[in-house]
């Protein structure tokens, strides 16, 4: 068994991963990829030789430079896939939870912070179910399924953004920041509870990694809509709840157009 190690310099999310995944995906050489995102590393464990893993890397323009390859025992590489797969689907779940509760509380109290911070629950949900969902299923599959989700986070965001700019012309009414303020706390606990089970696991996977920073940026933008939620009683104005909304749907749309290019 070999294994190779790449340094991806442009390499800085999951949706990064999942492109690499894919466009390696079929060569049978292949065992396994192990991501270090935070590091921009990349390790392929592959059986043999095959000049066509550089190649299609270098093909996709993120800075791929191979650093060295050497000789490793099957079991360096093994880790337990099936506890690593039930951790990644409590995660998924619970952000899709949240997508759901706060996308419905947002609507109710005309909170955009809320309704933004549940399409980047969302935009994580498909991350962790794309990389989930990919294992086993054909390319076109992953690039299928990789083009509807993005094109919908990008549908969904501008949606919210014409909305915010909507808000901020009219006249509207100030949105509940009780509900704003009890609903993010209830996010930031969950988030920080994933981050807590993710950074239990002590997993040395970079998709693992991923959901880590994933997570750890979630947790900031809970805070963030908190934040606002105190403005707006403090300040009696709509204001701050539209501009946290809109630099959360910012968000969202830059990590759509990251998985769109999955797609291609």
């Amino acid at each position: 068994m070999l294994k190779t190690e790449f340094i991806i310099s442009k390499m800085d999310c999951p949706s990064e991963e999942n492109l690499i995944r894919m466009k390696l995906d079929g060569l049978p050489e292949i065992k396994t990829l192990d991501f270090d995102i935070e590091n921009r590393k990349l390790l392929v464990f592959h059986s043999e030789e095959n000049p066509e893993i550089e190649k299609r890397l270098m093909e996709l323009n993120l800075g791929s430079e191979r650093k060295e390859t050497i000789p490793v025992e099957e079991d360096d590489f093994t880790e337990s896939s099936s506890v690593q797969s039930k951790l990644l689907w409590t995660v998924l779940a619970i952000n899709f939870g949240f997508f759901i509760i706060e996308m419905t509380t947002g609507l109710i109290s005309r909170s955009m912070g809320l309704v933004a911070d549940s399409l980047d629950m969302l935009a994580d949900s498909m991350v962790y179910g794309l990389s989930l969902w990919a294992v086993g299923s054909t390319t076109l599959h992953k690039k299928n399924v990789a083009k509807l989700s993005g094109y919908f986070q990008i549908t969904l965001a501008m949606i919210g953004l014409l909305e915010i700019l909507r808000r901020f012309i009219g006249l509207e009414e100030m949105p509940d920041f009780r509900i704003m303020i009890i609903v993010s706390v209830l996010a930031l606990i969950a988030n920080s509870y994933c981050l807590y089970l993710l950074q239990k696991s002590k997993s040395k996977e970079a998709h693992m990694k991923a959901s880590m920073i994933f997570t750890s940026n979630d947790v900031i933008i809970n805070t963030g809509v908190i934040f606002a939620g105190i403005l707006v009683l403090v300040t009696q104005s709509k204001y701050p709840d539209l501009i946290i909304g809109a630099m959360v749907f910012i968000v969202v749309v830059r990590g759509a157009v990251r998985i769109l290019k999955l797609g291609k």
